[in-house]
């Protein structure tokens, strides 16, 4: 009877510190957050990645109970950024908000590109699109697309044109209008468009595809002349300008997706938990009417349809690239 009381002791105590094991193990998760989180930008502030990233962060910090401070970090089209995110620790305290069409490209034109959003990062939630727009220094004497490539066709070759830099959306769109028109000129890249727009507003460069959050402040102001809409749709907020596919060039639309990840073995319970949060603040229709004034449309999905769309994204502008033959300047 001792022997037996001693085993049943030890096999209770044996279970007691296995449950104990569990609570600890599942405490990091269940007790998430306990400090702020970093969410590494792939561009710099003021552009439409920081723009978004910062009106999805603050809700979200609220939600979770800490803040979310912004890491800007621009350059070769995303990749920087991207290449610090994949690096961090997956413990939940970093995060990577991303421009994904942007890094879909980069990483079809880079070599050696520093990450790769299918393989070295787990899916949270899409956050949504913004649309691109051709925007034009006003000294540019052409008030549609007939008249811009006319305009540009007569420069022949003396003709500056800028990008949110090499390997960005806007380095991709802008190199394939200039192959879809027969014509040619200098590409500038540059950081990012809060980069880009004092020189294009200045006439050092005099065109740009731009997102519309970022331009939208310089059209209102005159600055800039907006041309054509690269997207299926016109843009609410500029209903006299159409799209390119309206003024002639079809198959030219583009939604730039924006997303957010963590760094590939971030626990799924934390995962799970910012994927709820973010559901309720991009359902929110107070959240969605505000950025809708700033041209971004708020679009949630979940982890595992983001999945989908990345590697979606990523095979099609593999595709792309390859067939425009585009080189990295």
């Amino acid at each position: 009877m001792n022997t037996l009381r001693c085993l049943s002791k030890t096999l209770l105590g044996l279970l007691l510190l296995s449950g104990l094991s569990g609570q600890v193990m599942s405490a990091p998760d269940t007790d998430w957050p306990k400090k702020p989180i970093v969410a590494i930008l792939s561009f710099p502030a003021g552009g439409s990645t920081d723009v978004f990233a910062r009106a999805v962060a603050a809700p979200l910090g609220e939600a979770l109970g800490q803040s979310i401070v912004i890491e800007n970090k621009p350059g070769a089209g995303g990749m920087i950024g991207l290449g610090a995110a994949a690096k961090a620790a997956p413990d939940g305290y970093t995060i990577h908000i991303s421009a994904m069409t942007n890094q879909s490209i980069s990483q079809a034109l880079f070599k050696n590109p520093p990450a790769d959003l299918t393989k070295d990062f787990a899916p949270v939630a899409l956050i949504g699109t913004i649309p691109h727009l051709i925007v034009i220094n006003p000294t540019v004497p052409a008030k549609n697309l007939t008249e811009l490539i006319a305009f540009i066709k007569s420069k022949k070759g003396d003709f500056n044109y800028a990008s949110q830099g090499n390997g960005s959306l806007s380095h991709l769109e802008s190199t394939m209008f200039m192959q879809r028109i027969g014509a040619t000129g200098t590409h500038i890249p540059y950081k990012g468009s809060s980069f880009a727009l004092p020189d294009l507003i200045a006439g050092n460069t005099l065109m740009m595809f731009d997102s519309v959050t970022a331009s939208l402040p310089h059209i209102q102001s005159g600055k800039l002349r907006p041309i054509a809409i690269a997207a299926a749709e016109r843009s609410p907020l500029m209903p006299n300008v159409p799209t390119l596919g309206q003024d002639g060039m079809k198959q030219f639309d583009v939604e730039n997706f924006y997303a957010i990840y963590v760094p590939k073995g971030t626990s799924p319970a934390i995962i799970a938990k910012m994927e709820r949060e973010i559901r309720k603040i991009l359902t929110n229709p107070d959240f969605k009417a505000r950025l809708a004034t700033q041209g971004i449309h708020p679009q949630f999905a979940n982890s595992e349809q983001l999945a989908v769309i990345t590697q979606s994204e990523q095979e099609k502008w593999a595709k792309v690239v390859k067939a425009a033959n585009i080189k990295i300047d």
